[in-house]
Protein backbone atom coordinates (compact mmCIF):
# COMPACT_ATOMS: atom_id res chain seq x y z
CA UNK A 1 0.00 0.00 0.00
CA UNK A 2 1.39 3.39 -1.00
CA UNK A 3 1.34 6.51 1.22
CA UNK A 4 -1.24 7.96 -1.16
CA UNK A 5 -3.54 4.94 -0.62
CA UNK A 6 -3.15 5.31 3.15
CA UNK A 7 -4.16 8.95 2.97
CA UNK A 8 -7.27 8.03 0.97
CA UNK A 9 -8.29 5.49 3.62
CA UNK A 10 -7.67 7.97 6.44
CA UNK A 11 -9.66 10.71 4.71
CA UNK A 12 -12.54 8.28 4.14
CA UNK A 13 -12.80 7.52 7.83
CA UNK A 14 -12.57 11.23 8.70
CA UNK A 15 -15.65 11.95 6.60
CA UNK A 16 -18.03 10.71 9.32
CA UNK A 17 -18.04 11.13 13.06
CA UNK A 18 -18.57 8.17 15.37
CA UNK A 19 -22.12 9.35 16.05
CA UNK A 20 -22.86 9.47 12.31
CA UNK A 21 -21.52 5.93 11.88
CA UNK A 22 -23.72 4.68 14.74
CA UNK A 23 -26.77 6.41 13.23
CA UNK A 24 -26.14 4.82 9.83
CA UNK A 25 -25.76 1.39 11.44
CA UNK A 26 -29.09 1.85 13.21
CA UNK A 27 -30.86 2.64 9.94
CA UNK A 28 -29.14 -0.37 8.28
CA UNK A 29 -31.11 -2.63 10.65
CA UNK A 30 -34.32 -1.75 8.78
CA UNK A 31 -32.73 -2.57 5.41
CA UNK A 32 -31.50 -5.91 6.79
CA UNK A 33 -34.96 -6.67 8.17
CA UNK A 34 -36.58 -5.88 4.82
CA UNK A 35 -34.23 -8.27 3.02
CA UNK A 36 -35.03 -11.06 5.47
CA UNK A 37 -38.79 -10.44 5.16
CA UNK A 38 -38.73 -10.46 1.35
CA UNK A 39 -36.60 -13.62 1.30
CA UNK A 40 -38.78 -15.47 3.79
CA UNK A 41 -41.99 -14.47 2.00
CA UNK A 42 -40.83 -15.60 -1.44
CA UNK A 43 -38.83 -18.70 -0.57
CA UNK A 44 -41.28 -20.22 1.88
CA UNK A 45 -43.55 -21.03 -1.08
CA UNK A 46 -41.13 -22.65 -3.52
CA UNK A 47 -41.14 -26.29 -2.33
CA UNK A 48 -38.19 -28.73 -2.26
CA UNK A 49 -35.01 -27.21 -3.70
CA UNK A 50 -31.29 -27.86 -4.06
CA UNK A 51 -28.73 -25.05 -3.88
CA UNK A 52 -25.95 -25.04 -6.48
CA UNK A 53 -22.77 -23.17 -5.52
CA UNK A 54 -19.87 -22.32 -7.83
CA UNK A 55 -17.77 -19.64 -9.47
CA UNK A 56 -19.26 -16.61 -11.19
CA UNK A 57 -16.23 -16.63 -13.50
CA UNK A 58 -16.82 -20.01 -15.16
CA UNK A 59 -17.47 -19.66 -18.90
CA UNK A 60 -20.11 -21.47 -20.93
CA UNK A 61 -17.56 -23.66 -22.72
CA UNK A 62 -16.07 -24.87 -19.42
CA UNK A 63 -16.77 -28.52 -18.52
CA UNK A 64 -17.95 -27.52 -15.04
CA UNK A 65 -20.51 -25.08 -16.50
CA UNK A 66 -21.90 -27.88 -18.65
CA UNK A 67 -21.84 -30.29 -15.73
CA UNK A 68 -23.72 -27.86 -13.48
CA UNK A 69 -26.33 -27.32 -16.19
CA UNK A 70 -26.85 -31.06 -16.59
CA UNK A 71 -27.10 -31.65 -12.83
CA UNK A 72 -29.68 -28.87 -12.49
CA UNK A 73 -31.64 -30.25 -15.43
CA UNK A 74 -31.78 -33.74 -13.94
CA UNK A 75 -32.69 -32.44 -10.48
CA UNK A 76 -35.52 -30.37 -11.95
CA UNK A 77 -36.87 -33.44 -13.77
CA UNK A 78 -37.03 -35.15 -10.36
CA UNK A 79 -39.12 -32.37 -8.89
CA UNK A 80 -36.43 -30.32 -7.17
CA UNK A 81 -36.27 -26.58 -7.68
CA UNK A 82 -32.79 -25.10 -8.13
CA UNK A 83 -31.50 -22.17 -6.09
CA UNK A 84 -28.34 -20.32 -7.11
CA UNK A 85 -26.75 -16.99 -6.36
CA UNK A 86 -28.50 -15.73 -9.49
CA UNK A 87 -25.39 -14.46 -11.24
CA UNK A 88 -23.21 -15.60 -14.15
CA UNK A 89 -20.93 -18.64 -14.43
CA UNK A 90 -21.93 -21.76 -12.51
CA UNK A 91 -24.96 -19.93 -11.13
CA UNK A 92 -26.20 -19.24 -14.65
CA UNK A 93 -25.59 -22.88 -15.59
CA UNK A 94 -27.69 -24.07 -12.66
CA UNK A 95 -30.58 -21.76 -13.47
CA UNK A 96 -30.30 -22.61 -17.16
CA UNK A 97 -30.59 -26.35 -16.52
CA UNK A 98 -33.61 -25.92 -14.26
CA UNK A 99 -35.23 -23.57 -16.79
CA UNK A 100 -34.69 -26.02 -19.66
CA UNK A 101 -36.35 -28.81 -17.66
CA UNK A 102 -39.33 -26.62 -16.83
CA UNK A 103 -38.43 -26.60 -13.13
CA UNK A 104 -38.35 -23.85 -10.53
CA UNK A 105 -35.34 -21.60 -11.09
CA UNK A 106 -34.52 -19.35 -8.15
CA UNK A 107 -31.87 -16.62 -8.13
CA UNK A 108 -30.58 -14.87 -5.02
CA UNK A 109 -28.49 -12.10 -6.49
CA UNK A 110 -25.94 -10.01 -4.60
CA UNK A 111 -25.22 -6.41 -5.55
CA UNK A 112 -21.49 -6.07 -6.27
CA UNK A 113 -19.35 -3.46 -8.07
CA UNK A 114 -18.00 -6.22 -10.37
CA UNK A 115 -18.82 -9.70 -11.69
CA UNK A 116 -22.39 -9.97 -10.51
CA UNK A 117 -25.54 -9.42 -12.57
CA UNK A 118 -28.55 -11.67 -12.59
CA UNK A 119 -28.72 -14.21 -15.38
CA UNK A 120 -31.71 -14.51 -17.76
CA UNK A 121 -32.69 -18.04 -16.67
CA UNK A 122 -34.05 -17.10 -13.24
CA UNK A 123 -37.85 -17.10 -12.91
CA UNK A 124 -38.71 -13.43 -12.58
CA UNK A 125 -41.04 -14.08 -9.65
CA UNK A 126 -38.20 -15.95 -7.90
CA UNK A 127 -35.47 -13.34 -8.28
CA UNK A 128 -34.34 -11.53 -5.13
CA UNK A 129 -31.45 -9.06 -4.89
CA UNK A 130 -29.50 -8.54 -1.68
CA UNK A 131 -27.09 -5.92 -0.37
CA UNK A 132 -25.91 -8.12 2.50
CA UNK A 133 -23.98 -11.35 1.97
CA UNK A 134 -25.00 -12.78 5.33
CA UNK A 135 -28.73 -12.38 4.60
CA UNK A 136 -28.25 -14.02 1.20
CA UNK A 137 -26.34 -16.92 2.79
CA UNK A 138 -29.24 -17.59 5.14
CA UNK A 139 -31.59 -17.81 2.16
CA UNK A 140 -29.24 -20.10 0.21
CA UNK A 141 -29.37 -22.56 3.10
CA UNK A 142 -32.69 -22.16 4.91
CA UNK A 143 -35.08 -23.46 2.24
CA UNK A 144 -33.07 -26.24 0.60
CA UNK A 145 -32.91 -30.02 0.86
CA UNK A 146 -29.40 -30.46 -0.53
CA UNK A 147 -26.26 -28.73 -1.78
CA UNK A 148 -24.30 -29.17 -5.00
CA UNK A 149 -20.85 -27.55 -4.72
CA UNK A 150 -19.13 -26.94 -8.04
CA UNK A 151 -15.58 -25.54 -8.42
CA UNK A 152 -15.35 -21.95 -7.23
CA UNK A 153 -13.38 -19.39 -5.27
CA UNK A 154 -13.58 -17.88 -1.81
CA UNK A 155 -17.35 -17.37 -1.98
CA UNK A 156 -17.95 -21.00 -2.90
CA UNK A 157 -15.63 -22.20 -0.12
CA UNK A 158 -17.48 -19.96 2.32
CA UNK A 159 -20.84 -21.44 1.29
CA UNK A 160 -19.52 -25.00 1.44
CA UNK A 161 -18.08 -24.64 4.94
CA UNK A 162 -21.13 -22.71 6.12
CA UNK A 163 -23.37 -25.62 5.10
CA UNK A 164 -20.98 -28.14 6.70
CA UNK A 165 -20.85 -26.18 9.95
CA UNK A 166 -24.61 -25.78 10.22
CA UNK A 167 -25.16 -29.51 9.66
CA UNK A 168 -22.31 -30.52 11.98
CA UNK A 169 -23.74 -28.37 14.78
CA UNK A 170 -27.35 -29.49 14.14
CA UNK A 171 -28.48 -25.98 13.28
CA UNK A 172 -30.09 -27.33 10.10
CA UNK A 173 -31.17 -30.83 9.08
CA UNK A 174 -28.84 -33.52 7.80
CA UNK A 175 -29.00 -32.60 4.12
CA UNK A 176 -26.69 -34.07 1.45
CA UNK A 177 -23.68 -32.02 0.36
CA UNK A 178 -22.08 -33.04 -2.94
CA UNK A 179 -18.66 -31.79 -4.06
CA UNK A 180 -18.47 -32.12 -7.86
CA UNK A 181 -15.08 -32.41 -9.59
CA UNK A 182 -12.45 -34.72 -8.14
CA UNK A 183 -9.57 -32.97 -9.90
CA UNK A 184 -10.59 -29.72 -8.28
CA UNK A 185 -11.63 -30.83 -4.78
CA UNK A 186 -9.37 -33.82 -3.95
CA UNK A 187 -6.58 -31.58 -2.63
CA UNK A 188 -8.97 -29.92 -0.21
CA UNK A 189 -10.44 -33.23 0.96
CA UNK A 190 -6.95 -34.66 1.46
CA UNK A 191 -5.97 -31.61 3.50
CA UNK A 192 -9.07 -31.95 5.67
CA UNK A 193 -8.12 -35.57 6.38
CA UNK A 194 -4.38 -35.06 6.82
CA UNK A 195 -4.53 -31.84 8.83
CA UNK A 196 -7.95 -31.01 10.27
CA UNK A 197 -8.95 -34.58 11.13
CA UNK A 198 -5.42 -35.57 12.16
CA UNK A 199 -5.35 -32.70 14.67
CA UNK A 200 -8.78 -33.85 15.93
CA UNK A 201 -10.37 -30.53 15.09
CA UNK A 202 -13.22 -32.54 13.55
CA UNK A 203 -14.50 -36.04 14.26
CA UNK A 204 -14.05 -38.96 11.90
CA UNK A 205 -17.81 -39.15 11.31
CA UNK A 206 -17.72 -35.56 9.99
CA UNK A 207 -16.15 -36.98 6.84
CA UNK A 208 -19.58 -38.50 6.15
CA UNK A 209 -21.16 -35.05 5.87
CA UNK A 210 -20.21 -34.59 2.22
CA UNK A 211 -19.67 -36.73 -0.85
CA UNK A 212 -17.03 -36.23 -3.56
CA UNK A 213 -18.15 -37.19 -7.08
CA UNK A 214 -17.09 -36.63 -10.67
CA UNK A 215 -20.22 -36.93 -12.82
CA UNK A 216 -23.74 -35.56 -13.04
CA UNK A 217 -25.12 -39.08 -12.67
CA UNK A 218 -23.25 -39.60 -9.39
CA UNK A 219 -24.33 -36.22 -8.03
CA UNK A 220 -28.01 -36.69 -8.81
CA UNK A 221 -27.96 -40.33 -7.68
CA UNK A 222 -26.51 -39.29 -4.32
CA UNK A 223 -29.36 -36.83 -3.77
CA UNK A 224 -31.86 -39.52 -4.82
CA UNK A 225 -30.26 -42.20 -2.66
CA UNK A 226 -30.10 -39.92 0.33
CA UNK A 227 -33.83 -39.36 0.30
CA UNK A 228 -34.83 -42.87 -0.74
CA UNK A 229 -32.42 -45.00 1.32
CA UNK A 230 -30.17 -42.60 3.32
CA UNK A 231 -27.27 -44.45 1.71
CA UNK A 232 -24.16 -42.71 3.06
CA UNK A 233 -20.55 -43.55 2.29
CA UNK A 234 -17.48 -41.86 3.79
CA UNK A 235 -14.81 -39.93 1.87
CA UNK A 236 -11.97 -42.37 2.60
Amino acid sequence: MTPKDEEKIKSKFKEKSWQEIKANDSWAIFKIMSEFVEGFDKLAKIGPCVSIFGSARTKEDNKYYQLAELIAYELALRGFGVITGGGPGIMEAGNKGAHKAGGRSVGLNIKLPFEQYHNPYVDQDKLISFDYFFVRKVMLVKYVQGFIVMPGGFGTLDEFFEALTLIQTNKIGRFPIVLVGKDYWTGLVDWIKSSVLKERNINEEDMFLFKLVDTAEEAVAYIDDFYSKYLLKPNF
